[in-house]
């Protein structure tokens, strides 16, 4: 198969990562919806062979740089979502009271806000549909930047993604959290006047989940783990950087992905540090994903001279 320098390295992250989970599977003695995740991940593979075949049989680099970083973001997601269950049950202590006691001193509580939103239905209902758009977003990205012939911007694009989605779960492994949904009741009469994306029962089976750990793994009911740092910001600070380079997508970027904060934390069930810390997350991904890509092109031009 032919693939892109960059392609080959997230490659080579994902063949570790599904590796890693299959360890953890065997060690752990996990069951795996294995038909489920087949079907998904057969849409991953549908679309890298699609990639191959606009790269040799029919060339159009820009159908098959799409497809592929599609393809490549399918699988790394599913891998991704796996290996956050098989970390599972947590070894550290939690920190979201901490996190609660730093949101107190900001002025933030998790159900007064969710409150304000359940006051204002259509705003609710808005932010509900602003919180659902982000993996959306990421596939626009993608097809954007690959059409448009930005393939360096769409490897630091994935890369980003990738080492961001990594950075998340490590820090969530030595300082887990789940949320303020698991510590405050929400008045049924405030959840009937808005439904959430996390509500009280989601809260308790996060709980439940972080004591017992997983038994068994299908995608019918992936639950949203990581707290701090939040990786929808993460993936909303991805949306307006790469959307930027694009002329007529950026202010719309910009627009939808700040109206994403406050649905982030109304419907994500997420403390506000959280948002900060995907913050953080994103800029420390962006930077080290541009420094490993220099280290691909530095290793490829080598590897060119050596043939030459």
């Amino acid at each position: 198969m032919a693939f892109l320098p960059a392609e080959r390295f997230i490659l080579t992250i994902l063949a570790t990562l599904i590796s890693l989970d299959a360890l953890l599977l065997w060690w752990k003695d996990v069951g795996l919806d294995v038909p489920g995740y087949a079907a998904l991940s057969a849409c991953g593979v549908f679309l890298i062979l699609l990639g191959q075949f606009y790269r040799r049989f029919r060339p159009n680099e820009r159908i098959a740089v799409t497809a592929t970083a599609a393809g490549l973001f399918v699988l790394f997601t599913i891998a991704g979502s796996i290996f956050n269950y098989l970390l599972l049950p947590i070894y550290f202590t939690p920190i979201d009271r901490t996190l609660i006691r730093l949101d107190g001193m900001l002025g933030y509580t998790w159900p007064d806000i969710v409150s304000w939103a359940a006051g204002r239905p259509v705003v609710g209902t808005a932010l509900r549909i602003v919180y659902m758009s982000s993996l959306l977003q990421l596939l626009v990205v993608i097809v954007v930047l690959g059409f448009t012939d930005k393939t360096r911007t769409l490897h630091h694009f994935l890369l980003t993604g990738v080492m961001g989605a990594l950075l998340a779960m490590i820090a969530w492994f030595f300082a887990p959290s789940i949320g303020p949904s698991a510590f405050y009741q929400i008045p049924q009469n405030v959840v009937d006047g808005m439904p959430l994306a996390v509500d009280n029962h989601y809260g308790a089976e996060l709980s439940r989940a972080l004591r017992e750990g997983a038994v068994y793994l299908t995608p019918k009911n992936v639950l949203g783990l990581i707290a701090f740092p939040s990786f929808h910001m993460v993936m909303a600070c991805m949306s307006v950087c790469f959307l930027a380079r694009v002329r007529f997508l950026s202010v719309p970027a910009c627009l939808l992905n700040a109206a994403m904060m406050p649905a982030i934390l109304i419907h994500g069930g997420h403390h506000l540090i959280d948002l900060i810390g995907g913050a953080v997350t994103f800029a420390a991904a962006y930077g080290l994903s541009a420094r490993l890509l220099k280290d691909v092109d530095r290793r490829e031009a080598g590897r060119k001279a050596k043939l030459a």
